[in-house]
């Protein structure tokens, strides 16, 4: 995920017209999404459910995170207030993007913000890990451990199906979000259809590397180097608070502190979720934080934003 993210990003700012097409980076997200689902076995969920209150308290702290970053970038930036809220809230860039086109922010301001968060995140995080000699011993195997060609073929069909279905209500990240919650109703039932083969995974990393990196473009240099200096030190002390509230969770949960780590950063599904993978670290914890506070940003940011500027008015 990093090399491509890192060469199609240089490559893209050096004025290359790289694309990644719309069904490529939803083939990565259904990679991603059933894999991480084939971890999701009944015992597993079983032990997920004594973290629910800490999952839900991974979510406000999300928020809350998001809103003091906001008042931050505004002192750092001078950004408008909706600019800055939408640039900071910890959610998917392009769901981020509608909010903040609907509230009336900047869409290329808060567009560059989450590229940069995201950069950060996925180069900072694992690489630190790595450094720090940070890799468990998961205890968490998925389901289906062998791949069976007939059965992954039915894999592939169910998944698919419950994205489109999923797409076609609008939910966001359904290529992520459809696979992963049809794969974990397999393996939570013991129907173990098939594992992924290993060139698919490898594949499906390859791509959403490629779909972030072309987010950025020659266009991204020429932002205002304040607001993007501002932005980068937000998504810094983001990732540091972060990581004392994992910290105190970890103290608090039982939960090994490198997977709290990745639990509560504010990177993405996918990214956190491929680290956690990697480095043999909680995936289905990791994976049930980011999902809950990916659905619950995303529909709550909106109305949370528009309480704020009712409150404001209030004399």
């Amino acid at each position: 995920m990093i090399g491509p993210l890192l060469a199609t990003a240089a490559a893209r700012m050096s004025h290359h017209d790289l694309r990644c097409p719309v069904p490529a980076r939803e083939a990565g997200q259904w990679v991603i999404g059933t894999a991480l689902g084939l971890y999701f076995t009944p015992a597993v969920l079983k032990t997920l459910g004594a973290y629910v209150g800490y999952i839900a308290a991974g979510v406000l702290f999300a928020l809350l995170l998001g809103a003091g970053c906001a008042v931050l970038l505004r002192r750092l930036t001078g950004i408008d207030r909706s600019t800055a809220f939408f640039a900071m809230a910890v959610g998917g860039a392009s769901e981020m993007a509608t909010q903040a086109e609907r509230h009336g922010a900047q869409i290329d301001r808060v567009a560059a913000a989450h590229s940069m968060r995201i950069m950060l995140v996925v180069l900072v995080i694992p690489f630190s890990f790595k450094f720090l000699g940070l890799h468990g011993l998961d205890p968490y195997l998925p389901g289906a451990r062998t791949v069976n060609p007939g059965g992954l073929l039915a894999l592939v069909a169910l998944t698919s199906l419950c994205a489109c279905g999923l797409r076609r209500i609008d939910l966001p990240n359904a290529w992520v979000i459809g696979p992963l919650l049809m794969t974990i109703a397999l393996t939570a039932n013991q129907w173990d259809l098939s594992a992924l083969p290993r060139w698919i995974i490898d594949g499906g990393q390859l791509l959403i590397g490629i779909s972030l990196g072309t987010r950025f473009t020659p266009a991204f240099l020429h932002t205002a180097p304040r607001y993007l200096a501002g932005t980068a030190i937000c998504s810094l002390v983001a990732m540091l608070l972060a990581a004392l509230f994992a910290a105190g969770l970890a103290a608090v949960s039982g939960i090994p502190l490198p997977t709290a780590i990745l639990a509560t950063s504010p990177g993405g599904i996918a990214e956190m979720s491929l680290t956690a993978k990697t480095l043999q670290l909680g995936v289905p914890v990791v994976t049930a934080f980011h999902v809950t506070r990916m659905v619950t940003l995303v529909l709550s940011i909106g109305p949370v934003f528009s309480l704020a500027q009712r409150l404001r008015r209030v004399p």
